[in-house]
């Protein structure tokens, strides 16, 4: 588990490494920390704008002493996979613009508006709580259902956000993503006792409804 002191320091030495100027996007557990609603984490996940972000960035954790790693150890054969490095035990999921399921939209860029800087080469953004639960609708895994409750109970959720967002991302190729959200808040409420209005979830239906209808159209 990485706090969010190490997690800091670690960034820090990071950039003291870094060739020039990088933007980066926390998400996961690592934004959750700078949000405050985490105390630690199992892996530091960024997202990057593009893949010679991602390269110059992967050089400053070698000089570090990281080694890369199998995503699919984690993954599975899930698509978008990060490239992934390992020291001890700590690690670094590094993905470009997609992730597992969802792409990390200029939208989501937008709502990201925290920002810590560490040195002069690295700023990281910290992604909307919004945007947090969505992404962790592209696994299966317990700790992510978790995190996405302990989001719902100590944050003011916007619905809309999450609902309009999910269409933006059947727009940019993504088709099950109101699918994927709805089973998600779905399972949340059943399964750990997560408020989520009934209407939302009724919305969500009706929009992948409508989305099946207009394919079969087709």
């Amino acid at each position: 588990m990485i706090t969010i002191e190490a997690q800091q320091r670690l960034l820090l030495a990071i950039a003291q490494k870094l060739s020039k100027h990088v933007t980066v996007y926390a998400i996961g557990g690592t934004a959750m920390m700078f949000q405050g609603i985490k105390d630690a984490t199992l892996d530091v996940d960024i997202v990057f704008e593009n893949m010679k972000d991602r390269e110059i960035f992967k050089k400053a954790l070698t000089a570090l002493g990281y080694k890369g790693m199998d995503a699919f150890r984690v993954y599975g054969g899930k698509k978008d996979q990060p490239e992934m490095f390992t020291l001890g035990n700590e690690r670094f999921d590094l993905f470009v613009v997609d992730v597992i399921d969802f792409v990390f939209s200029k939208t989501m860029q937008e709502r990201a508006s925290a920002t810590h800087q560490f040195g002069d080469t690295l700023s990281l953004r910290i992604a909307d709580s919004h945007d947090i639960i969505l992404m962790k609708c592209a696994t299966d895994r317990l700790k992510d259902k978790d995190d996405a409750r302990k989001i719902i109970e100590s944050r003011s959720i916007n619905w809309q956000i999450l609902i309009d967002e999910a269409k933006n991302q059947v727009k940019l190729g993504r088709e099950r993503a109101l699918f994927d959200l709805g089973d998600f808040l779905e399972q949340l409420k059943r399964d750990m006792g997560v408020t989520v209005p009934v209407q939302i979830l009724d919305t969500l239906f009706n929009l992948v409804k409508e989305q099946a209808d207009a394919k079969m159209k087709h």
